[in-house]
């Protein structure tokens, strides 16, 4: 099968398209391989696109007609960063899933923790911030009793570094997450999502008076039957819809495997969530928690629902599957 030049091509000349249409149904490898680099290609033209349009207008030089070249050259400029040095990875995580007997890949929602092979970091600057900052506001989370050093022959991982972005966080949390999630059947993506949310994807995890972590990736409060550590904290919490600051304690933990077997056991063997259990639908996921008085924040179910549907989080999961690859 004659290889295409895709750095001779336009992102969205028609016949472009038109070529993936039909290379996607050849399934072939060779084919599979060339539809994944269009695709690519594709999909860095539109993260340009989004970058202009998030740029001020305005200027001496700012015009339609500047505008339209940008465009095209931002069309040429994706197939170049698609084609050079292997691209940004995309390409050989489509081509792994299209060709599965060609590779033994596990996909980030599958049930095979991604753990001793996941070992790079990855780029803070795309974390998103904006999603919880957190806040360890979230809160209404007083009920099951939770089993404290149930997992102490787990060591503790250590606290997210400064300057960890969403790739990191996962890598640190995905083994712990299925494990939830076998315990839940609320699928893994699912539950790292919310830690994200709660923790600003591990930047602002709660700490204790002597700066050690709490390893409290759900910001779950410290009612009157919990008996574990504790570490208390100012956190804002919405009454009537307005939001107000208060003194709470949260409670803490040895490492992120406690963490994450409190959550399952507060999401199990409290009623009120039991529409929770099971769900594998994002946005029902969310709307659910919110419903069942997990956070106060009028806002939490549709943050909690952009996470898990969002970009951030689909390329660090992407990115940590192609390098356990």
């Amino acid at each position: 099968m004659a290889t295409t030049d895709f750095s001779q091509i336009n992102a969205l000349d028609p016949n472009t398209l038109g070529g993936l249409r039909r290379l996607s149904k050849e399934s072939s490898p060779e084919a599979n391989k060339e539809a994944a680099r269009q695709f690519e290609a594709l999909f860095v033209q539109q993260m340009l696109k989004s970058m202009r349009d998030a740029t001020p207008k305005g200027g001496m030089f700012d015009s339609d007609e500047t505008r339209m070249y940008q465009s095209l050259l931002d069309q040429q400029m994706a197939m170049q960063l698609s084609t050079r040095a292997g691209g940004i990875g995309l390409a050989k995580v489509i081509e792994r899933q299209l060709n599965p007997g060609k590779t033994a890949v596990t996909l980030p929602d599958g049930p095979v923790p991604l753990d001793a092979s996941i070992r790079r970091g990855f780029d803070a600057a795309t974390a998103a911030a904006a999603s919880g900052a957190a806040t360890a506001n979230n809160a209404a989370k007083n009920a099951a009793p939770a089993t404290a050093g149930a997992s102490a022959a787990v060591p503790a991982l250590p606290n997210m570094p400064t300057g960890a972005g969403p790739r990191a966080f996962v890598e640190k949390v995905w083994p712990q997450a299925v494990e939830a999630s076998r315990a839940t059947g609320i699928p893994a993506r699912f539950l790292v999502a919310q830690a994200a949310l709660e923790t600003g994807w591990g930047k602002y995890e709660l700490k204790n008076a002597d700066g050690s972590p709490s390893h409290n990736l759900f910001n779950i409060k410290a009612g009157k039957r919990w008996s574990g550590d504790t570490v208390s904290t100012a956190t804002t919490e919405y009454v009537n819809g307005a939001a107000t600051r208060e003194n709470a304690r949260f409670r803490a933990y040895g490492s992120y495997a406690d963490s994450f077997r409190d959550y399952a056991n507060l999401i199990r063997n409290n009623p009120r969530y039991a529409g929770v259990v099971g769900q594998s639908d994002a946005t029902a996921f969310a709307r659910g928690l919110q419903s069942a008085g997990y956070a106060t924040d009028p806002q939490y179910a549709d943050k909690l629902a952009r996470i898990i549907n969002g970009t951030t989080l689909r390329v660090a999961l992407a990115a940590s599957a192609t390098q356990s690859a």
